[in-house]
Formats: structure tokens, C-alpha cells, sequence
């Protein structure tokens, strides 16, 4: 892609200790942040894996043959997981994702998706259970998926030109392959699917208008096409603004030629602005987080693959909680404890003081890799 990448500082071990406060407060779903913000919308890796090398968060001159991924021993368990998870619902999360790398690596996911189904809200309410992919494994695991309490999927894919697509994931995987596993996710009932396309000038960009008139055509309102600014995440991806695409140049190219209505949002702290066609053949989203941050209402937690809890995606360290459900045996009134202590000390905004030209300040700032969080 001509992009020169940067070397990998390797972040995993930079995390702090989670603490179990001295006074156990009962975790009542009104948790919030130093800046009034609520967690809702918990983000869980289960791998750190991954079989594209896509530039933009795995290249392969990092990521080769040599790179070292983290053992099945460090990694939760699906009990672990599922533990953690009940712990969060029970501070007033609503919504799961489970992320990688690419999550459907991890063997027996659908297990892992069973038991989080059986959580509830401290309202009695189901958790909205969903799931991001490269779809490269869907067509063999859509039905299990679903049947096994799976809601919703994420599908990740940049260009529906096969040499492009081939290209930016590296691993010279076809399109049709990932266009099959949407097709096996609309009939497995896994709806609307929500297809993510990251936009890079001067790479993919002349393919914004065929994905949003391939969807449109072919899918209608069984898919929302989502697209995202090229995002400066982790350390290397070589990201430089020059290669973002605004969201709303992205907006108008599609209006010149197909009309477009402004939606309200679904939910408070949804990343995506809504957009639909003007004659209701289908719905658009347009994430922007590079010219107009959210930070404001950002109610996202992430939790790593072998148990560190991130506040930010473009965090530089997480707390450790795995010795809290191992070493430590930690109750789970210890473990709301140690994760309300984080969280309402939480002030990350990432986003909003690059918006605002605070370059100085985070210009020296490592980030963790987002195939190691999860986007």
C-alpha cells in the first residue's frame, strides 16, 4: 500500500493493578464516569488473532510470522468471561460485543455465546448480544451462531473490488467469500446486519458509491452500510490525517446521486450517525470519529482477551482484573467493587483533545492495538 509502518511497542503488559476499594458498594446500574458518563456498552475480545493482515490494524510487516500472540493460558476462560460480563450487566451494561482480532478464531464461540445469552439487565432485560467479523469463517458459523443467542453482526469489509479488497487485507482473500457469509448471516436471521467499510483516501475511496449502490441494490434495508474514518489507532498503521476521508465528503458523493434523510439516533452514545435513502431503500451510517468526536457520551468499556479492562480505544494501558478471578478469588462483590472504582474515575477523551489541537500533549502517547481491544 506504500505506507510505512511503525515499529510495534508491545503494550500488553502495560496495565495497572485493579484494586478492590476498602468499602464494597453494592453495584446498582447508576455507575458514571468523572464526566457524568454511564457504562452501557461492554466491548470483549476473545483473541488477539487474526487471518487478515488489513494495514490499518495488523500490517504484516509487524504482524508476521515472527510476531508473538498471547498463549491460550493467558486467555479467559468462557467462564471468566462470562463472570466478568455478569459483573458489568450488573452496573447497568446493556449491550455485548465480542471483538478480536477475529473473534470467530476462537474456538466453540458459539458456547461463549450461549452462556452470555442467559444474562439479564438489573431490569430483567436480555443484553443485546452482537458480534464484529471479517465473515472469512461466517458461511460454516452464522446458524450456530444465531441459534445460540447470537442477535445481530458486524461484518467488516473495505472495497467490492476483489484486487482492492485482496490487497488491503493482505492475505489474498476474495470478496465473494465474505459477500457469501452476509448472504448466510441474513439467513440465519442475524438482522439488519451492519457491513463497516473503513475509508482511505487515495486507497479505497473511489469505492464508496459501488458498495453503498451494491448494498442498496442487493440488500436493502436487511443491511446498513456504516462508514468509518480512517482512525489513528494503535502505533502501526502509519495513520497521518491527509488519509482520512471526512464523513461528510463521504455523505455528499453518495447524495450526488442518490438523495439522502437525516435519522434519530437509536441509542445515547451510539457511534454512528444515521442517514437513510429518501426513498426507504435502506439506511447508512457515517462514524466519524476523527472530525466529530462522541467522546462526550462514550459508554463503552473493553475488556481484552485475557482480562484487562480498557476505557478508551486509544487507551495507552488497562487494568489488570484476571488476578481478581484467579490468584486473588476475588467475590463478585470484590470484583463490581475494583471495576466501579475504574470507571468513575474514568476522563478519557481521547477523540475530543485531538479535535481540539491538543497534538503536543498526545504527539508522545503509545496506544494499545485495536486487534488487541477490539474496534
Amino acid at each position: 500500500m506504500g505506507d510505512a509502518t511503525i515499529p510495534l511497542i508491545d503494550l500488553r503488559h502495560a496495565a495497572l493493578k485493579a484494586v478492590v476499594p476498602s468499602v464494597l458498594t453494592p453495584a446498582n446500574g447508576l455507575l458514571t464516569d468523572r464526566l457524568g458518563r454511564p457504562l452501557r456498552d461492554l466491548r470483549i475480545s476473545v483473541t488477539d488473532r487474526c487471518n487478515f493482515r488489513c494495514s490499518y490494524c495488523m500490517p504484516k510487516e509487524v504482524f508476521d510470522s515472527q510476531y508473538k500472540f498471547l498463549p491460550q493460558s493467558s486467555l479467559l476462560s468462557f467462564e471468566e468471561i462470562t463472570r466478568t460480563a455478569a459483573v458489568f450487566a450488573a452496573h447497568g451494561v446493556q449491550k455485548i460485543r465480542l471483538t478480536g482480532g477475529e473473534p470467530l478464531l476462537r474456538k466453540h464461540l458459539e458456547v461463549l455465546v450461549g452462556m452470555l445469552a442467559q444474562l439479564r439487565t438489573p431490569q430483567g432485560q436480555a443484553m443485546d448480544l452482537t458480534l464484529t467479523t471479517n465473515a472469512s469463517v461466517l458461511t460454516r458459523k452464522a446458524k450456530a451462531l444465531q441459534e445460540a443467542g447470537l442477535q445481530r453482526i458486524t461484518i467488516s469489509l473495505d472495497a467490492l473490488d476483489d484486487a482492492i479488497f485482496r490487497r488491503m487485507n493482505d492475505v489474498d482473500f476474495p470478496v465473494a467469500d465474505v459477500l457469501a457469509g452476509i448472504e448466510a448471516a441474513a439467513k440465519a436471521g442475524l438482522a439488519p446486519i451492519k457491513v463497516n467499510m473503513v475509508v482511505k483516501r487515495g486507497v479505497n475511496d473511489h469505492e464508496i458509491l459501488p458498495m453503498a449502490r451494491f448494498f442498496r441494490e442487493h440488500f436493502g434495508t436487511a443491511v446498513v452500510l456504516r462508514f468509518i474514518e480512517y482512525m489513528d489507532v494503535g502505533n502501526t498503521n502509519g495513520w497521518a490525517m491527509d488519509h482520512v476521508v471526512p464523513s461528510h465528503e463521504v455523505r455528499r458523493r453518495i447524495e450526488e446521486h442518490h438523495p439522502l434523510v437525516a435519522l434519530e439516533a437509536n441509542a445515547e452514545g451510539e457511534t454512528a450517525q444515521r442517514w437513510a435513502y429518501a426513498d426507504g431503500r435502506g439506511e447508512l451510517g457515517f462514524i466519524s470519529s476523527v472530525t466529530q468526536a462522541f467522546c462526550g457520551d462514550c459508554n463503552r468499556a473493553r475488556l481484552s482477551t485475557e482480562g484487562r479492562l480498557y476505557l478508551c480505544l486509544f487507551a495507552n494501558q488497562g487494568y489488570d482484573l484476571r488476578p481478581l478471578l484467579r490468584e486473588e478469588q476475588a467475590s463478585d462483590e470484590q470484583l463490581a467493587a475494583a471495576i466501579a472504582g475504574i470507571w468513575s474515575q474514568r476522563t478519557d477523551r481521547y477523540s475530543e483533545l485531538r479535535g481540539q489541537n491538543a497534538a503536543p500533549a498526545l504527539a508522545g502517547a503509545r496506544k494499545v492495538e485495536m486487534h488487541y481491544i477490539g474496534g
